[in-house]
């Protein structure tokens, strides 16, 4: 027992009452004793000690799961933390990369550029992969490990539809069950979405209950350790992306790194290889909202406070009791309460800078792009559009931004014009026929 115990995870220690406290949640020694045996065995056959990764990015994080998952979630911990700095399970995930559209594009948005009049303007265009967005990134990542640990059946969340749909792509290549939860009122305004992972053989599952939406359906990017950390190594592909792709194209690094947050996916696969290069601003974009003094919005890092939700400390959305409170976005993908653990840490440290974007200014957002650059971006990045002109509009010229464009907007076309009425006289956009 003493040899089980010293291998424990760093973030885990043994309590004197028996219990074993373990990614900020405390045990029995039963269930976590016979885990940590097999991933003895497991390492000790391979050579060396299991060295698991922190659960925790200063105080947020965690994993305030119940009993009943802790066997589950230290199964994927172990494994992940076999796979992480294994060569062949790299070249595995590169091998797919033709099939989903990698390396992305990095190019010069010139006519949005000129009509701000400051920095560079480029877009790491992953609306153009394989599925429509960046999350086929962390789907495949994932799903790869799953088969790797022996399963044969996926169950994942989505808002936006964009994660239901890289989900989905993935399980049909490897002929994998796959069910899919979306809240019912994202299965209402992402219906296009919707029929894609039905098309692509998966099940959607409505979920009727709360607000009907993300915070309901659960999202990827927040969860209990180790989700939050799993789905950043399989998303910084974004950012070594754009770090050599900048370098090759100008020479030097950014000068911003501007991606929309609602989870956070996107956002830390973007800024986290920039993270030791102080010269480079960080700005997340949160969705707004009708405002955040209207308390109808969904940015839990500019408008909300520490608290715990699915399975993590972060920055979240609630009242004086610690109730969750509902969210309300134009983006389906971006409506969710809460956010990624790391993103919070960085919020704290002033790493990065976090502002929200309403509504209607999300849909100028949308609107720039679609008219200067002929790009028609998912509601999502819109924000980020809006955030990141605002930036290179206070920057000097030479200077030079880099906005995550993370999906495509033919999921959003019904949702924009359904808005317009309401939102399009507020920034002179009239489409009627």
């Amino acid at each position: 027992m003493s040899t089980l115990w010293r291998n424990l995870p760093v973030n885990g220690v043994h309590e004197p009452n028996g219990t074993v406290q373990l990614n900020g949640a405390n045990h029995t020694d039963g269930e976590k004793a016979e885990v940590l045996r097999e991933m003895e065995a497991t390492v000790g056959a391979e050579g060396g000690d299991p060295e698991l990764f922190s659960a925790r990015f200063g105080e947020f994080g965690g994993s305030y799961a119940p009993e009943s998952l802790m066997r589950c979630l230290s199964e994927l911990e172990a494994g992940f933390n076999k796979i992480r700095n294994d060569p062949e399970f790299w070249a595995e995930m590169r091998s797919y990369y033709n099939y989903i559209g990698r390396p992305g594009h990095l190019h010069l948005a010139d006519r949005l550029t000129e009509h701000v009049g400051g920095a560079n303007i480029w877009l790491k265009r992953e609306d153009l992969t394989h599925p429509g967005s960046h999350k086929i990134n962390s789907a495949l990542g994932q799903i790869l490990l799953a088969r790797r640990l022996g399963k044969t059946e996926i169950i994942a969340q989505t808002g936006a539809g964009m994660h239901g749909v890289a989900t989905a792509t993935v399980c049909a290549k490897f002929n994998m069950k796959c069910t899919i939860f979306m809240g019912a009122e994202d299965v209402r305004r992402q219906a296009l979405n919707m029929f894609r992972i039905k098309l692509l053989g998966a099940e959607v599952i409505p979920v009727e209950q709360g607000s009907r939406t993300l915070r309901d359906a659960v999202n990827e990017t927040i969860g209990p350790h180790p989700f939050p950390t799993i789905v950043r190594e399989f998303q910084t592909v974004l950012g070594e992306e754009t770090k050599a792709q900048l370098l090759e194209q100008r020479g030097k690094l950014p000068d911003g790194v501007v991606a929309c947050i609602g989870g956070g996916s996107n956002a830390i696969g973007m800024f986290y290889p920039f993270l030791n290069d102080p010269s480079v601003k960080l700005m997340g974009v949160e969705a707004g909202g009708d405002g955040l003094d209207m308390q109808k919005h969904a940015a839990s890092l500019t408008g909300g406070s520490k608290g715990v939700l699915h399975g993590s400390r972060t920055y979240v959305l609630q009242d004086k009791h610690g109730q969750i409170q509902d969210t309300h976005s134009i983006s389906a993908g971006l409506d969710y309460a809460g956010v990624g653990p790391e993103l919070s840490s960085w919020k704290d440290s002033g790493r990065a800078k976090f502002i929200a974007v309403t509504d209607a200014q999300a849909l100028l957002g949308f609107k720039m792009l679609s008219e200067m650059e002929g790009i028609i971006p998912a509601l999502e990045p819109a924000h980020a559009i809006y955030g990141g002109v605002r930036m290179a509009r206070n920057m000097k010229k030479g200077q030079d931004v880099v906005i995550c464009v993370s999906g495509r907007g033919d999921k959003d076309i019904q949702s924009v014009a359904d808005e317009l009425p309401r939102l399009g006289p507020q920034i002179g956009w009239d489409l009627r026929f």
